[in-house]
Formats: structure tokens, sequence, C-alpha cells
């Protein structure tokens, strides 16, 4: 009888286990799905001042969690693409790097079935000639570069891109933290097509960033931001969005389409190749393309909007700035960026690197000879140590 006890206490322990294990797996199943986002930082409103909070609003709408993290140019974004070791389902580089992870197959092709807000993209931003058969991107916003200005310490006119090289403001000046933006505004200010591929050209706009380099008082990008707003510098290139949230907070800031011309860009959400989920990823370009979603999204950022419609859920100055939506005439005198061959991209690291560094090989040759004075030095030492210990044992 006991037996019969203790075999049936075990059985009911057993079914009690399987049983209570149901609802675990259940909720293992029922996990929600998460997709990774790769973006520009500060690009995205979060819910900040009053603003939307787009990813919670999405995980709200559909259950999908979005872990989200950022980058600061579109060659650290191509970077980490091209080394591995991390997988997106979102990223949103600009138009000619849209181009070049196309033309290396490193994008997945959108299925538009799930992207029905996509009817909404105004025609003036489709088949572009990054992406002419609007197979591998949707664009999420565009702008334009300018030479954003403290007007306290600025005080004559600004129209040009010279105010960068202006020895006047030595140590206040911020230049761009990459290769196609720098050179390009370079190139604008000699009158060279900022999409040129011949390399006695780019040599000119390297000399001529070479010129400013003394005068520039860091390298920079999402950094921009303190440093204007705080008044630790005066002058610098940067996107007009930007320019529209810096100036809430420093009224003095100035904004300038230079007359030498100016670039125009699409950022563009794409779907990286490796993708782990691609449906939620679509589902999340779908979203983004809602006209009340990419209205407060871009309400906030400042930055202008590809949806017209999206325009009715803006502050109306925002919708109407001449800053994010210029007339005309003023972008007939913009280019837009696009994609340059691989030889003419490894010059331009190539000397953009010499730009920065600013007569690095000569330092390193420098470094190179002390190390090798010491080492030399260290070796004779230690000669001499051996030479006096075999003399003392004599």
């Amino acid at each position: 009888m006991k037996k019969f006890f203790k075999a049936a206490a075990v059985f009911l322990l057993a079914a009690v286990m399987i049983v209570s294990a149901v609802p675990r797996a259940e909720k293992a199943s029922a996990a929600p799905i998460t997709i990774n986002v790769y973006n520009w930082g500060q690009y995205i409103a979060d819910g900040s001042e009053g603003s939307i909070d787009v990813n919670k609003a999405f995980t709200e709408a559909t259950g999908i969690v979005v872990n989200y993290s950022t980058y600061d140019t579109n060659e650290s974004l191509y970077t980490k693409l091209k080394t591995g070791g991390s997988s997106y389902d979102v990223i949103i580089p600009s138009d000619y790097m849209v181009a070049r992870l196309i033309k290396e197959d490193m994008l997945e092709k959108i299925d538009f079935n799930n992207v029905p807000n996509y009817q909404y993209i105004d025609d003036s931003f489709k088949n572009t000639d990054y992406d002419p058969t609007n197979e591998y991107s949707v664009p999420y916003t565009w702008g334009n570069v300018g030479l954003i200005y403290n007007s306290k310490y600025v005080t004559e006119e600004v129209d040009s891109w010279d105010l960068l090289w202006n020895e006047k403001y030595a140590d206040k000046i911020l230049m761009f933290d990459n290769p196609r933006d720098a050179f390009a505004i370079a190139e604008f200010r000699l009158g060279i097509d900022p999409n040129t591929e011949d390399p006695e050209d780019l040599r000119r706009a390297a000399e001529e960033l070479k010129k400013q380099h003394p005068l520039v008082q860091q390298y920079v990008m999402d950094q921009i931001f303190d440093a204007m707003e705080y008044e630790e510098a005066w002058i610098a290139p940067y996107y007009a969005g930007d320019y529209l949230l810096m100036v809430e907070e420093n009224e003095n800031l100035e904004f300038c389409f230079p007359k030498e011309g100016f670039n125009t860009f699409i950022d563009a959400i794409c779907i990286p190749k490796g993708c782990q989920n691609k449906a939620a990823a679509e589902a999340y370009i779908n979203f983004l393309c809602d006209p009340e979603i990419s209205g407060q999204n871009l309400d906030y950022l400042g930055y202008s909007t590809p949806i017209s419609e999206a325009k009715q859920y803006m502050d109306p100055e925002t919708a109407e700035s001449p800053i994010a939506y210029p007339d005309t005439a003023t972008l007939a005198n913009s280019t837009s960026f696009v994609f340059l061959s691989a030889e003419t991209n490894q010059l331009m690291d190539d000397l953009w690197l010499s730009v920065k560094t600013d007569g690095a090989p000569s330092t390193l040759l420098y470094v190179i000879i002390i190390a090798v004075v010491v080492v030399a030095a260290a070796v004779v030492l230690l000669l001499l140590k051996k030479k006096k210990r075999k003399y003392r044992r004599k």
C-alpha cells in the first residue's frame, strides 16, 4: 500500500509540474518581437518637451519592442554594417549612402504590401537617383546643410562659406567630422562640383581644408549642439533642421544658405541584409510614414517631411519655415550628393586623415625616431650593465 501511495504521489507531482509548465511555455512563446533600429543621434521624437515618443507609440500600437541605438555619420554606419558583429532591422542612411549600400548588395528589398502608408510619400521623393526603382528605401526626412553663426560675436554680413576660413574667428570655428560633408564645403568654396571624382579636385579641396585646420576648435557632429548653444564656439556648418532646435536654446544663432552652393539631402529608411524581423521592420517603416506620426515627429525635429499631408499636424511656424522649406530659388543653388566610386571614397578618406592630423607623417616619423633612440639607449645601457657584471666577476 505504501508503494502505491508513493507511486501515486510521484505521478501527481509530475502531473502538477507538466501542467504548471504549460503557462510558462505559452508565456515564452508570447514574448514580444524586438527590432533593432540604428539611427542618427537626436533624430526621432522621444517624448521630451511634450513631443510624441515615436518608439513608445509604435510599441503600444503593434506590441513590437524597439531596441534603439545611434550613430553620428554615414561612414560610421557603413563601417558597422560592413564589419558585421551587429544585427539591425532598420537603418536610416543618407541618399548617397543608400546608393552605395544598394550597389554592394547590403540592403533587403522592401515588401510594400506591408507599407501601405508609402502612398503618402510625395512623388517628388520617389524614383530618386539613389533608388530609381523605389525598391530599397522610403524617405524619412529631407533637408539642407548651411552655415550657423552667433550674431552676438559675428557682426559682419554672412553669405559665404568663407566665414569658416576667417582667421578673426580662430578657435571659435567648428567643422564637420566626416569627409563627404567637409570636402563638399571646400569644393563649393572653390567652385568644384561636390560630386567630382577627379583626384586633382579632391587634392585641391584637401589643401583648402588643411589651411582651415589651424582655425578649427574641433571636428564634431552631435557635439555641435552644446558647443553652439553655450557659445563655446561661434561658427559651424550643420543641418537646417538641427539649427531650428538650437535657436530655441540660443536666440543669437542665425542660419545662412551660402552663395557658393550647399547640399540638399534625403535620409531614407532601409532594411539591411541580415535583418532578423523583416515584417516587423516594415511595420515600423509604415508607422513612420503615417502622416500624423510624421507630422508630430518632424515638428519636434525641425527637419522637413517628404509627406505634404503631415504638415497639417505640425506647428504652422515649423511647416512654413523658410529654413526647413526654402523657396525654389534658394533650392536651385543646392546639390544632392551621389554615390562615388570605391577608389574616390578611399582617396577622400586618405586625404581626410591627412587633413585632420595635419602633418601626421612627419610627426609619426619623429615618434619612430624617438622610439628607435629610446630602444637603442636601452640596449646600450643593458650591454654596459652586462659588461660591468663581467668585470666585477673577474
